[in-house]
């Protein structure tokens, strides 16, 4: 791959270089941190599109959840709005009066028009996301150690994991059915279409639809992309090990063998990256204030995380060469309100459909990255709330939840490893010439 992306102005050596030299290194760091590395989870959501079709029994697709004795305390006790130590201490009482508050309002309403409220408020709470988000209060919810269970080939593939795939491009990006997708194994054979009238389609498309598909892609090019580098090779004695299917990557990313296909998605995978990349620029002021801690208890680790961090949007400034938003919802204001809104509801049918996938470790990483930019896009168009954000305490015209920044964070380092995975493939793609 070289050159030019589409819709930006920018090539593939410099986010190469720029990943490489920059932000790989100190993207891997942090996700090792503690505030990082636990993420909450609801596993046992069932599917909300169809029929179960069996969770997948292979061991590699098993999760083994975080013992409740190894979360640190500070995450643990946190509420998920909550950062710093003064914040999670005073949360009991902002409950209390929150309690009192609440009561005063509805000692003169109706049960109904109490439900009604309560309603309202989730839905206002709810206006801003682009995810379905996991009720972190249900019993089903369980934290998971992300470095104890890495994103890698775990055998699940076939019909049910081309179910989701296919409902997720077929029903959710905007595509009429009579375009057929290049290389779609569901749809009827097209005889001599080697896919040109799907990129004909695409290009017909306004840019904030051809960018959703193109975002959608990168990821799931950046998923595979993990399944290569990370493939089971062999198990000797019970010992599995681990590495780069060259076999496999070409399967899926050759030029020849996917007519073409290949190429193009892999630079979908870039334009994501461009894209998480600008949310993480812009998103830099809410974590500069004092009042933002990555609280887990341990004062001198939550520092070097902030550090860290800060340091992480510093180098995402300093790259000249953004995707830039600001072409995008232009129109007039209510065509391009209306548009956003659709883009939001796509996306956050998405995240649901998450839910349906069958391998347990497949569904963790699959609702993980899908947050990750669903984060990122909410970030995008927030950017007049981001910078009147008050100094010193939190904000209510722009909140981040812990779920959402460890997705955010862990979503843009798998986007980074994807792009140094690439760099390996190459290398041993010239070595078996």
């Amino acid at each position: 791959l070289t050159g030019v992306l589409d819709d930006c102005l920018c090539d593939i050596e410099s986010i190469d270089d720029f990943n490489t030299f920059k932000i790989f290194p100190k993207i891997q760091k942090l996700q090792e941190r503690d505030y990082f590395r636990y993420y909450k989870v609801n596993l046992k959501r069932p599917c909300p599109f169809w029929a179960d079709d069996g969770h997948c029994s292979i061991k590699d697709c098993h999760v083994e959840p975080c013992p409740e004795s190894k979360i640190p305390v500070g995450i643990k006790a946190g509420s998920s709005n909550k950062y710093s130590k003064a914040a999670n201490n005073s949360k009991e009482l902002e409950d209390c009066e929150q309690a009192n508050k609440l009561g005063a309002v509805n000692s003169t309403l109706s049960n109904q028009s109490k439900e009604a409220f309560i309603d309202w408020a989730r839905y206002d709470d709810s206006q801003d996301h682009f995810c379905e988000l996991d009720d972190e209060r249900s019993p089903d919810a369980q934290y998971v150690d992300l470095l104890l269970n890495p994103e890698r080939y775990t055998g699940y593939k076939g019909p049910s994991a081309w179910r989701v795939w296919n409902s997720i491009y077929e029903e959710n990006c905007f595509k009429p059915r009579s375009v057929y997708r290049p290389l779609n194994p569901l749809a009827p054979s097209r005889g001599g279409d080697d896919g040109e009238s799907f990129y004909t389609w695409l290009e017909g498309l306004c840019l904030e639809k051809r960018v959703f598909y193109k975002l959608i892609s990168g990821l799931h090019a950046s998923i595979n992309l993990h399944l290569c580098a990370n493939y089971l090779l062999e198990e000797t004695w019970g010992k599995p090990c681990w590495g780069p299917n060259v076999k496999e990557f070409t399967r899926r990313f050759d030029p020849v063998e996917t007519k073409g296909e290949g190429p193009r998605r892999l630079k979908n995978l870039y334009f994501l990256y461009l894209i998480e990349l600008r949310a993480l620029s812009k998103v830099a002021p809410y974590f500069e204030r004092s009042v933002v801690d990555l609280y887990t208890g341990n004062g001198h680790e939550d520092a070097e995380s902030k550090a860290l961090l800060l340091d992480i949007f510093r180098d995402t400034k300093s790259f000249h060469m953004h995707f830039d938003e600001k072409s995008m919802f232009a129109g007039d204001k209510k065509g391009a309100k209306s548009l956003k809104e659709e883009f939001r509801l796509h996306f956050k049918n998405i995240s649901r459909i998450m839910d349906c996938v069958g391998c347990d470790k497949c569904r963790l990483w699959g609702k993980l990255q899908t947050q990750g930019l669903g984060t990122a896009l909410k970030i995008l168009f927030s950017e007049k709330e981001i910078k009147s954000l008050p100094e010193n305490s939190p904000s209510k015209g722009f909140q981040l939840t812990r779920q959402e920044i460890v997705a955010l964070v862990n979503a843009f380092g798998r986007l980074s490893t994807s792009i140094k995975e690439l760099q390996n493939f190459k290398v041993l793609l010239q070595q078996t010439r």
